[in-house]
């Protein structure tokens, strides 16, 4: 009997053009959903007969509660080697292994910069005036040579976008509550003293932490309110890690210059949802891991892990333990 791959959330359709699916076409028929769905009823209702899926991210949750209710899910495959919303215990409770694939974090680096120098330059109402026939130059850009970059995250994502904002010729500092001296050494910038003073210094302030217990709300109203009136934020990790009520209250309020915002607390934004319509607001729809070379290495690595799990060796298995060295930022 043929099995049944469901390919979560392919947005853009690519799922099948980016990556040789050929290796697994006589043993299986790929389903692609180009859809988010949007509660566990639905899901299981679509994946009801599903013996695969493969998932991006950590865009949909696969507790317990809906595993139960797969009973033909044997394979669950995961872009990246660390998934959060995936119920490890339930899957092997239930016989369903889950694998990962490879990520690249160069893609996440470029689109922080990308907000960041969008916001500086307020390159969507600048360019949204020469398409529309509105006034000729509106803003007065930012700079970023000689200004303070802070960065909440020294890890593989962090220490690139360091990396990036030196070159720029920016004063860069960062912290964390586990970042060490002999780290920021490293990579070639300031400790900061706290995580007060960096928001206090910062003229642009980029968020670069894993979400965990401690690093929840890590950005309430009072850490808000020490940021410069002209100063920007960026968060491309997780929307959590900054008190969401908080950040809107502070654009609506001109608190701070702007905030570019790549994650939200519910994804996909609803349309109602005030972030649509926040003031100082850049926002994308997570972005961050989302590039043509990327979807290239998770689609062509879900196919040799399918490959390998019906050769009855599979591959990249998850949950992996931590191994040394600084965390990097989910996305």
């Amino acid at each position: 009997m043929r099995l049944r791959c469901a390919v979560l959330d392919d947005y853009q359709r690519v799922a099948t053009e980016v990556a040789d699916w050929s290796p697994v076409a006589d043993l299986v028929d790929v389903v692609p959903y180009d859809t988010h769905f949007p509660d566990e009823d639905a899901l299981a209702a679509a994946l009801a007969d599903a013996d695969i899926v493969v998932t991006l991210r950590e865009r949909v949750p696969f507790p317990g509660s809906l595993i139960a209710r797969l009973p033909r899910l044997r394979l669950i495959v995961a872009s990246g080697m660390r998934n959060s919303v995936i119920d490890y215990a339930a899957a092997d409770a239930h016989g369903v292994t889950v694998c990962g694939t490879a990520s690249s974090s160069t893609p996440p680096v470029e689109l922080t910069w990308a907000l960041l120098l969008g916001l500086a330059r307020g390159l969507v109402q600048e360019a949204n005036g020469v398409r529309e026939g509105g006034p000729w130059q509106r803003t007065v850009g930012a700079d970023l040579h000689g200004r303070r970059l802070g960065l909440l995250g020294l890890g593989k994502i962090g220490g690139r976008v360091a990396q990036v904002g030196l070159a720029f010729g920016m004063e860069v500092s960062a912290w964390s509550q586990n970042l060490t001296r002999e780290r920021a050494d490293e990579v070639g910038v300031e400790l900061a003293p706290s995580k007060e003073e960096l928001l206090r210094s910062a003229d642009f302030v980029s968020v670069h932490l894993a979400l965990g217990e401690r690093t929840r709300g890590l950005l309430g109203p009072a850490e808000l309110s020490l940021l410069k009136p002209t100063a920007y934020l960026v968060n491309t990790s997780r929307a959590a890690i900054v008190d969401q009520e908080a950040l809107l209250a502070a654009l609506h309020e001109g608190r701070i210059a702007g905030a570019g915002v790549d994650v939200f607390d519910t994804e996909p934004l609803p349309a109602g949802h005030p972030m649509r319509t926040a003031p100082r607001l850049l926002a994308t729809p997570h972005l961050g891991y989302v590039s043509r070379a990327n979807y290239a290495t998770y689609y062509g690595q879900a196919v040799e892990a399918i490959q390998a799990y019906l050769a009855g060796s599979p591959v990249r298995r998850l949950p992996v333990s931590p191994g040394p060295g600084p965390a990097s930022a989910p996305g």
